[in-house]
């Protein structure tokens, strides 16, 4: 549903109350009601047909919307300073609505080749299936010029990427974009709207995961699209077409998770940058890929376009795939799980999760090595994780 909201506020004010009803000087519940319905009434046939004839912004079924999931879209809008914004039941759900809300048949998309594996995939084995074409760029963006066609309709990005945590120069391809009359869209996940607001730097889609920083807790599936009014709309018919809807006690749980969100990504990007320092350090970690450190390639591109450096990190260990497994089993307070931006520590092997399936060539565009870790640093005690990340090196 519409941001209206008007007066600026700070991310984490804006996380709390921003898409709630109006509670002030009422006597009013503090927390968000869930609306357990798959079904809403008419008033009477002639409101069916007005809803019918889209005259009417009436409730009728939470495959279509729901007030529970108002709230959280409104909340996703007003972080990103989008327009508008549709949740959805997972972030792939989310991608997939975005995209085909503005390509069909015969289109193509320019994208990034360091991507999610599960967005790799949908872009290498599924939209082919439709017609759609996929051409690639670094995320360096050098030779974006020559990926145009006239087919291409959209340039995709991600930054910064998983697992490497590579960056894209968000206004350079916004530019780009805006310039050919291209669909702009970006995951945010690996960032969060906290540190990190592409739709400012001209970017049409932000999609999320909202599985991880949004919510935070490890506890639902779930992903947004937020943007332009109009394109929202067209991702939103994806989702009520294609069923990849929220459900109303997934949209609660996300809005009870996002009400944290600020602190917890301070917190987790303080532990992060401590974590990444001791492993910098450490002598059999052959690198570390995280934006806060000088030595990593985009640390001042990052330092320009985000607020903060992430809790996300990658590191390559000397010894490869061998020394990367039994760092993984080594570890007791850093769990070995997939996902990330939970407040729990996580680590888990890109090779055999996110980029499982993938051809040397792939793994190597997208930057992951046979020792590669991925890191997800949570708010434990800094100290903890960083004794059990040199307990498990030892």
């Amino acid at each position: 549903m519409k941001n209206n909201q008007k007066t600026p506020r700070g991310p984490q004010t804006t996380a709390i109350h921003a898409g709630e009803p109006e509670r002030f000087r009422k006597s009013a519940p503090v927390g968000i009601d869930i609306c357990r319905t798959s079904s809403f009434t008419f008033a009477s046939t002639q409101e069916m047909k007005r809803w019918a004839e889209g005259k009417s912004k009436a409730w009728i079924y939470t495959r279509y919307g729901n007030p529970t999931l108002d709230v959280a879209e409104k909340k996703i809008a007003a972080l990103e300073g989008a327009e508008d914004c549709v949740v959805t039941a997972s972030g792939m759900a989310a991608i997939s609505s975005a995209l085909l809300g503005v390509l069909k048949a015969g289109d193509e998309v320019i994208s990034t080749a360091q991507l999610y594996g599960g967005t790799f995939r949908l872009m290498r084995d599924i939209l082919p299936r439709f017609g759609i074409g996929v051409r690639q760029v670094g995320t360096d963006l050098a030779g974006l010029e020559k990926q145009l066609t006239p087919q291409v309709r959209a340039l995709y990005v991600e930054s910064p990427t998983n697992p490497t945590l590579r960056l894209v120069d968000l206004r350079k391809a916004a530019d780009f974009a805006r310039k050919h009359k291209l669909v702009s869209i970006i995951d945010n996940t690996f960032a969060s709207p906290v540190l990190q607001q592409p739709v400012k730097m001209g970017f049409d889609l932000v999609v999320h995961s909202a599985t991880k920083y949004l919510n935070g807790h490890t506890d639902l599936i779930a992903g947004a699209v937020a943007g332009k009014a109009s394109l929202v709309h067209k991702a939103r018919n994806m989702v009520i077409c294609l069923g990849g809807s929220m459900d109303p006690e997934a949209a609660y749980m996300l809005i009870r998770g996002m009400k944290t969100l600020g602190v917890r990504v301070e917190r987790q990007c303080a532990n992060a940058m401590a974590v990444a320092k001791f492993l910098e350090k450490h002598p059999k970690v052959a690198r570390v890929h995280y934006p806060g450190l000088a030595a990593h390639p985009d640390h001042k591109l990052a330092k320009s376009q985000m607020s903060g450096f992430g809790s996300m990190m990658a590191i390559d260990l000397k010894g490869g795939l061998p020394a990367a497994r039994r760092f993984c089993d080594r570890v007791r307070l850093f769990l070995l799980a997939a996902s990330l931006g939970g407040v729990e520590s996580l680590v888990v092997l890109p090779l055999f999760t996110s980029h499982y399936n993938m051809s040397k060539e792939e793994l190597s565009r997208s930057g992951v090595g046979p020792g590669t870790v991925r890191v997800s640093v949570g708010l434990e005690d800094v100290a903890d994780l960083i004794a059990d990340l040199r307990q498990a090196l030892a």
